[in-house]
């Protein structure tokens, strides 16, 4: 049997896949329908985040850190600081993120650690702590 450190994040880079492909599909369509471009790029950079968490590669964190700043700018530009407007643009990005950084994702990852995530990770704290 495997060690747990050298399996794969199966579970977590299927979950990012799957938010990520419907993200880029919706947004796609509604691109098509001359809607916001967020949901393509959101859409694009969790798929990617998903890609590298297959291949076990930590950039993952970093890119869906840039998908959550990224996240974070629209939600403010669309909501301003509106607490009951923000927090469902928010709550899932946010838990999401915080989600890579549980040792147990962790752990399963290979690469240097990237002091950017962790500064997305310690800002996404403190917006969560702000939205309850």
């Amino acid at each position: 049997m495997p060690d747990s450190n050298t399996r794969r994040p199966a579970v977590t880079a299927i979950l990012f896949a799957l938010i990520g492909a419907w993200l880029l599909a919706g947004g796609l369509w509604l691109a098509i329908l001359g809607g916001s471009l967020y949901y393509v790029l959101a859409g694009s950079g969790t798929v990617l985040a998903a890609w590298l968490l297959w291949r076990r590669r930590r950039a993952a964190v970093a890119v869906y850190a840039l998908v959550w700043l990224g996240t974070l700018a629209w939600a403010l530009y669309e909501s301003g600081l509106r607490l009951w407007y923000l927090e469902p643009r928010l709550l899932l990005p946010t838990l999401l993120l915080l989600w890579l950084w549980l040792p147990p994702v962790q752990r399963r990852l290979s690469g240097r650690r990237s002091a950017f995530s962790g500064r997305a990770a310690a800002v996404s704290i403190i917006v969560a702590a702000g939205l309850t």
